[in-house]
């Protein structure tokens, strides 16, 4: 699990069931996922996490991670920060739309509530400069008394981690327009600085003065002329750059997915922390062996030899948005859930999606039956959906947060109803329980007339023979939503650009009856293979 303290020593173990072998894909994240950083006072270098919905503190040499506020902490969603010099830190809590301030002691109060898509914050002498990432955005400077606002700038296109530089003016990258802006504290017109970029998500000033800039989209860290606006290329990285901080003269980068990287100069660079999962939710398997992982606004490929290939972003062109469940359709496309309420199919070769459905309440687990009806669970509207030629029509309602969806070998549909603990079969003439006192089921998958469930209540696989009526747990302990004793905070939409980002304990099955499962507590995914002597 990702370290709270020294370095990552490796996963706790996993208790199995005779005849099963669980092993982790991938490692676990050290940290899960990586927005806004800023150096504290002490030399560390401090992340805000959104997936994570956590503060962490990272020593740059060590490479030591602490937590400084954890996953059911005060803090929610937090997407930058910004330190004064009494050792506050000033949060934005993007999902939120808020601005936080954590004091030293640990005690904290909301300074600032109206803000959606809280994003950019920065403090200089004296002075606190908090913003809006979404297309009308506003910047504005607050009193850290009062919280009362007076505005610099207003309609700006989605504006995110800027600085004021060493002329007195705040530096914006807006993301909107692929440039970034300059502009007085007292507001006026802003000035363009520099254009045609990679999406500049982070504007931070190195010693000599030049701006130092990650760009989400190319993955490239560029050193900006802020007199004449031209780029020297100091790095390129992969695609979800989100901001940069120096420790000394020592400059670092976060990446969305939960990567920290010095820049070494020369081209050269240092992994402080690796990149990982930062929040793995929806599993399906391909035709050709290989595994799609969800992982919100990352989804990745993994092959059968274990290696994780990105196969679109948010950046991505046609990328359908932030997904959650996932199955794959007739055609051999990938059919999605979004937490934008969508249902479409994506075309990965083509770069397009299709929208087969839309205006969802938060739709979760989907699959796809052999004659190419598609089925979806929606976690907050209660129902189970079927999506078939073009319409959309309601199968089950008032079910009680439903989440995995599967098909039994006669083709009707189960659904895991996680609030209740139960996992339902529907069809068109009703519905019954297949089976229930169960903690939290989510993830659920059938192979070979067993029924797979990922239970994130108790934290257990469990193979339900649905012939036989037999119930047998194959491990437990497993890393599924949070740490046990935990109960973590729901993390909101952000804006347009996602809704509801719950968490989603994902399920497949393969061929082989290979097991995969999301250890979304700890960013790995993980999987459950049978021996010889295993009866299922």
């Amino acid at each position: 699990m990702t370290a709270n303290s020294g370095r990552y020593e490796g996963p706790s173990p996993i208790a199995t069931d005779a005849g099963w072998t669980v092993k982790r894909l991938t490692p676990p994240s050290r940290l899960m996922g990586a927005n806004g950083l800023r150096t504290g006072a002490d030399g560390r270098i401090y992340v805000a996490q959104v997936a994570g919905s956590q503060i962490s503190a990272i020593d740059p040499d060590s490479g030591r991670i602490d937590t400084i506020s954890g996953r059911d902490g005060p803090v929610i969603a937090p997407d930058d920060l910004a330190f004064d010099e009494d050792g506050n830190i000033y949060i934005t809590e993007i999902t939120e739309g808020r601005l936080t301030v954590l004091a030293p002691d640990g005690s904290h109060h909301i300074l600032k509530g109206d803000m959606p898509v809280a994003n950019p914050v920065t403090y200089h002498q004296g002075r606190l400069i908090a913003g809006e990432c979404r297309p009308d955005g506003r910047v504005m400077e607050i009193d850290r008394s009062s919280g009362e606002a007076r505005m610099i700038l207003e309609g700006v296109p989605m504006p995110n981690a800027f600085s004021i530089g060493p002329d007195g003016l705040l530096y914006m990258p807006i993301m909107g327009t692929n440039e970034i802006w300059r502009v007085p504290l007292e507001g006026g017109e802003p000035e363009v600085v520099a254009g045609d970029l990679g999406v500049p998500d982070s504007v931070k000033f190195d010693s000599k003065g030049y701006i130092i800039s990650t760009q989400v989209a190319s993955g490239q860290v560029l050193r900006i002329d802020p007199q004449n606006g031209s780029g020297t290329l100091l790095a390129q990285l992969g695609p979800g750059l989100d901001n940069c901080t120096f420790v000394g003269e020592r400059l670092f980068v976060s990446s969305i997915p939960g990567e920290v990287t010095e820049i070494l100069g020369g081209g050269k660079t240092r992994p402080l922390v690796e990149r990982g999962l930062q929040w793995p939710t929806g599993l399906a398997m391909g035709a050709d062996g290989s595994l799609f992982v969800a992982d919100g606004g990352f989804t990745y490929l993994l092959a059968p030899q274990g290696q994780l290939e990105l196969l679109g972003f948010l950046f991505t062109p046609g990328f359908p948005g932030w997904v959650r469940g996932v199955c794959q359709g007739k055609d051999g496309n990938w059919i999605v859930t979004t937490s934008n309420g969508h249902v479409a199919r994506w075309r990965t070769a083509d770069g397009e999606s299709d929208f087969l459905c839309e205006g969802l309440n938060n739709p979760c687990g989907i699959a796809c039956r052999s004659d190419g009806v598609i089925h979806v669970a929606e976690i907050d509207g209660g129902r189970l959906l079927a999506v078939e030629n073009g319409e959309t029509r309601k199968l089950a309602t008032g079910l009680s947060r439903p989440m995995g969806v599967a098909h039994d070998d006669a083709g009707a549909c189960l659904v895991a109803e996680s609030a209740a603990g139960r996992i339902s079969r529907v069809t068109d003439s009703g519905s019954e329980t297949v089976i229930d006192g169960l903690g939290e089921p989510q993830g659920i998958a059938v192979h070979q007339k067993i029924l797979y469930i990922a239970d994130c209540g108790t934290k257990e696989l469990v193979a339900f023979d649905l012939e036989k009526g037999l119930r047998t747990i194959l491990a437990t302990d497993l890393p599924l939503k949070a740490p046990k004793g935990m109960i973590p905070n729901r993390v909101g939409a952000v804006g347009t650009l996602s809704g509801p980002m719950d968490a989603f304990t994902g399920l497949a099955c393969g061929a082989d009856g290979t097991i995969y499962i999301s250890g979304d507590a700890e960013g790995s995914v993980l999987a459950v293979t049978p021996t010889i002597q295993a009866q299922y």
